[in-house]
């Protein structure tokens, strides 16, 4: 009964002051709309800007790196193992840049549980023929099928048809920046010429688009098997070795291991773009900055609005106390005043907030760098919401706390005698 009482007499003081209740709510609704919203954005974005080029990377990359040999033969000579040798202008040895023993390689990496799936790969740099000017350029002979399972491949190809590479012989798909300065159309031949002077003749049968500009300036896709006759090598020539895994988070262990077991040199995803998940954390960091520091400006205003309602409601709080209310039942009716306010306006912020997510997912977002973007792109996480929900409720108890607990303190018997 005495929580009923409390409750009745909250909701009369809100009444009696609405349009500064009102104010405060629509404050804390507005907080939570817009941190609720600019963290959909804002998330929605990083896993933009860093699926360009995730998506595209393997978790661990397995090659072998032309490199200065770390042992040099005067090292190993007798006469000279005990002193310091210092050797200048140190070239790489013959060293090729084909993985050994490939397969066997890839079959073991295949009985991993840690690992989702692997694709082979060949980079073949070549001389793009655009009549006397030779374009300097690359072709990746790729595995069409394992690159669109784990590398999305065909979401990044806007023209043509990518099992094209490994149903037609000596078939192409140009980076669509390559095609445009080659002025290459599909069904179009384009000639290439290889380090080794060979020159070949292509059928291009699409377009790629990953989203980065320079890149698809010079990158090019053909098969496997297309790349090892351009370099005029047998069927176990491989170069990478791209390996995904289950877990993202294991790949600087994994790469380490596969290194020392195999003696084959390896890069793991988190080393190769690390610049990308600093900016990711650095635009999250700096989305809930802006988000809480709207909803304490929020809660600043709550905490204005109950001071003011106590200093104008002085005598009805000195009448409550006079009656046998406790200083603890005062500070609960102003807390239920401070939390009805918070509540309501965070759950219509929390709606309206969705709302305009949902608003912004519809608006359209053409560009030619990004074919496969057509709207903003938005995350509809759940954690943004219950942040929200939370914080709102948090922050409007601080708010109302402070003005409550002084309304507590207040003596009726000087109140009664002021008036």
């Amino acid at each position: 009964m005495k929580y009923q009482l409390i409750f009745r007499i909250a909701r009369s003081l809100l009444v009696a002051r609405l349009k500064q209740t009102m104010v405060a709510a629509v404050g804390v609704t507005f907080s939570i709309m817009m941190f609720i919203t600019l963290l959909s954005f804002m998330t929605g974005l990083n896993d933009l800007l860093d699926g360009l080029i995730l998506n595209r990377t393997a978790h661990v990359r397995l090659f072998k790196e032309i490199k200065p040999s770390a042992s040099q033969p005067i090292d190993r000579a007798k006469n000279y193992g005990n002193s310091h040798n210092f050797i200048e202008s140190v070239k790489s040895g013959s060293t090729r840049k084909e993985i050994y023993n490939s397969g066997a390689i890839m079959q073991a990496i295949k009985q991993d549980d840690r690992v989702l799936g692997i694709a082979p790969k060949i980079t073949a740099p070549v001389f793009f023929n655009d009549g006397t000017i030779e374009l300097t350029g690359a072709i990746n002979g790729i595995d069409i099928d394992a690159e669109s399972k784990l590398f999305f491949f065909n979401d990044y190809v806007t023209k043509g048809t990518p099992s094209d590479l490994k149903n037609m012989a000596n078939s192409i798909i140009l980076g669509k920046g390559l095609a445009e300065k080659l002025l290459a159309k599909i069904g179009d031949i384009v000639h290439v010429t290889t380090g080794q002077g060979e020159r070949f003749s292509l059928k291009v049968v699409g377009y790629f688009q990953s989203g980065i500009l320079e890149l698809d300036k010079v990158q090019s896709f053909a098969s496997i098997s297309t790349a090892q006759k351009l370099l005029g090598k047998g069927n176990n020539y491989i170069t990478d070795i791209q390996v995904k895994l289950k877990d993202i988070t294991m790949a600087p262990y994994v790469a380490k291991e596969y290194a020392e077991v195999f003696e084959i040199d390896a890069e793991d995803i988190q080393t190769a773009n690390s610049q990308f998940e600093t900016g990711s954390k650095v635009r999250t960091i700096i989305s809930f900055a802006v988000g809480i520091t709207l909803l304490v400006v929020a809660g600043f205003g709550i905490y204005n609005i109950l001071n003011m309602m106590i200093f104008e409601k002085m005598d009805s709080i000195a009448i409550l106390k006079a009656t046998g209310f406790s200083g603890k039942d005062v500070q609960s009716i102003f807390l239920v005043i401070a939390l009805s306010i918070g509540s309501v306006g965070g759950l219509f912020g929390l709606i309206f907030g969705l709302l305009l997510s949902m608003g912004i997912d519809q608006i359209p977002f053409n560009t030619a760098s990004l074919p496969t973007i057509t709207t903003y792109p938005i995350n509809y996480s759940v954690k943004f919401y219950l942040i929200g929900g939370v914080f709102s409720l948090v922050t409007t108890y601080l708010a109302g706390y402070f003005p409550a607990k002084k309304a507590s303190k207040i003596d009726p018997v000087v109140i009664i005698r002021g008036k």
